[in-house]
């Protein structure tokens, strides 16, 4: 984990509300449904150095509560036959979380070290449940960005 400071940056894409409990069921989950529809509907320019995004924003409340999912791309990286939204990953002080290995399992994993990590009672960080993002850089690698409080 390393803690950075981002400039703000545009995601166009397509969206979901969910919550985490959903997510855990199969019947229920949402998240994954977006992944494919994305994928069939818009192409990432992984060659031009575009990430895939997650972007995880209006949460209700905390983790417990609902929160949209948008998955996309940065629009100059993007070609698409779908009409998208558009969203702001905020600019201010972030925790990146990483990983690599097989999907989703490796994005799974890398949640779990997050909920670990603020559910520890030596943690000096609080989540500011703003925008948090995913940045998958390859079919294998993913940063997990989480918005801290300063």
């Amino acid at each position: 984990m390393k803690q950075i400071i981002l400039d703000e940056k545009r995601i166009a894409g397509l969206s979901v509300r969910t919550n985490n409990a959903s997510e855990m069921q199969p019947e229920t989950a949402k998240i994954g449904a977006l992944h494919q529809t994305f994928a069939q509907q818009a192409k990432v320019a992984y060659e031009k150095g575009a990430c895939l995004y997650g972007v995880y924003y209006q949460y209700e409340s905390d983790y417990t509560g609902d929160f949209n999912v948008l998955v996309g791309a940065e629009p100059n990286l993007l070609a698409s036959k779908a009409e998208l939204e558009h969203v702001a990953l905020p600019a201010g002080d972030y925790l990146v979380f990483s990983g690599e290995g097989g999907m989703p399992q490796v994005v799974i994993d890398v949640w779990q070290e997050i909920w670990r990590y603020f559910s520890s009672d030596d943690c000096i960080h609080r989540r500011a449940y703003t925008v948090d993002f995913e940045c998958h850089t390859s079919e294998s690698s993913v940063d997990v960005y989480i918005a801290v409080m300063r």
